[in-house]
């Protein structure tokens, strides 16, 4: 599906946070690695699932040496509102506006529906994509995979 090759360079991007927060991937580069989960929507059976998941498990996933974020294309506030009502304590960045740049960026950004597709990346500490999956969008990630992908880079 993506027609990012990996081996190469992610491509950077700032995106805001359930916060107001700039996030900035390359602020990342030379320290740690990191997961970026593409969500379809705030709300939704699958993601809200998926992400109390990443929460629950958030230790594993953010070390001295590993990062996770998650984008979707709902606005800033609604990723505050959706943050709140279930305990996303790690970022949640909107892709809202331009709608979908970063999301299109990464080839996973479908037209039809104006979201992203369920879908992840793995970036070394070098900056580099390392490794990627996608999901159809009403099946869930494999965490456990994830992590195994995440922590074989530090």
């Amino acid at each position: 599906m993506s027609g990012l090759v990996l081996g190469s360079p992610a491509p950077d991007f700032t995106l805001r946070d359930q916060f107001g927060q700039d996030v900035t991937l390359s602020s990342y580069r030379g320290t740690k690695a990191v997961a970026i989960l593409f969500f379809p929507y705030a709300f939704s059976g699958v993601c809200t699932g998926e992400l109390t998941s990443v929460r629950d498990r958030l230790a594993d996933f953010l070390t001295f040496d590993t990062e996770i974020m998650a984008v979707s294309c709902d606005p800033m506030f609604s990723l505050r509102a959706f943050a709140d009502a279930d305990g996303l304590n790690f970022p949640l960045l909107s892709d809202f506006w331009p709608h979908g740049e970063v999301t299109r960026a990464y080839d996973v950004f479908n037209e039809a529906t104006g979201a992203p597709r369920r879908s992840s990346y793995v970036v070394d500490r070098d900056g580099v994509l390392r490794w990627s999956v996608h999901n159809p969008t009403s099946e869930g990630r494999d965490l456990d995979e994830h992590l195994r992908q995440l922590t074989a880079l530090v």
